[in-house]
């Protein structure tokens, strides 16, 4: 079997695999449809919003693609990484053609198409029910993209390094969380301490919700610690830490050597 044939057979175990799991299939559609309702709807955002969100509508996009491109591929790849080593399942992998980088590569086409109709669900709601004006465009795809791919490879690490799948979800929440709300995603950097802004460059979710929004948003993005403030700066730091976490994550998965 080619390297295609290869690759196109374990993506489809794959996605039979999460459409099993209706747990997985609910947090990945309806979880973000919640934030959206709670902050979108209840608090609401804007010049009138309470609390944090005093931002126009569109300005919280890059945080809520940010729920599913974050929180799904850590979990979810952690977890299938922690199951296939209770079970011996590397094991048998090694007695196929199929290699570690090319099982790790599956599993994120899997994750891109997942997470890609969960991102067009939630761009569809948040018009419907914000009535933000959002500028769609065509950036988002490669920046969904290397997002997707980069937090596979960052919860393949989770998933090799995790004693168990109860320490996969542990560790990949405790890891999503902070980054979620310290990544200029839902707080922008001028409501954190001046010390603790250039902390935020240490986020890889930083370059990706940078990114998105000065590709989608209009008024643009804060200046932060010099950075430039077009979108190809940030798509091409984040290409590069896609890169290196994915190979970091194909290089972490168990040998049986």
């Amino acid at each position: 079997m080619t390297t295609v044939g290869r690759i196109g057979a374990a993506t489809v175990a794959a996605g039979k695999s999460f459409l099993r799991r209706r747990t997985a299939v609910f947090f990945t559609f309806f979880f973000p449809v919640i934030i959206i309702l709670i902050f979108g709807v209840l608090v609401q955002t804007g010049g009138s919003g309470t609390g944090l969100f005093t931002e126009p509508t569109a300005y919280y996009v890059p945080g809520y693609l940010a729920v599913v491109v974050l929180f799904t591929p850590l979990s979810r790849v952690g977890s299938e990484v922690a199951r296939h080593r209770e079970g011996s399942q590397f094991e048998k992998l090694a007695t196929t053609p199929l290699s570690r980088s090319e099982w790790l590569l599956a599993q994120t086409l899997v994750n891109v198409v997942i997470i890609g109709l969960a991102g067009l669900l939630l761009l569809g709601l948040i018009v419907v029910v914000t009535g933000a004006e959002i500028a769609v465009s065509p950036l988002l795809i490669p920046f969904v993209f290397l997002g997707v791919a980069l937090f596979c490879g960052g919860g393949a690490l989770i998933g090799s390094f995790a004693g168990s799948q109860d320490g996969v979800i542990a560790a990949s929440n405790g890891i999503a969380l902070p980054l979620l709300f310290l990544s200029e995603t839902f707080v922008p950097p001028s409501m954190l301490p001046e010390w603790f802004r250039p902390a935020i460059l240490l986020s890889p979710l930083t370059y990706f919700s940078r990114g998105v929004r000065a590709a989608t948003y209009a008024p643009g993005i804060e200046p932060l610690a010099g950075l430039p403030t077009d979108w190809p700066f940030y798509l091409g730091v984040l290409a590069v830490l896609t890169v290196v976490f994915f190979v970091g994550g194909a290089a972490a998965l168990p040998r049986t050597d």
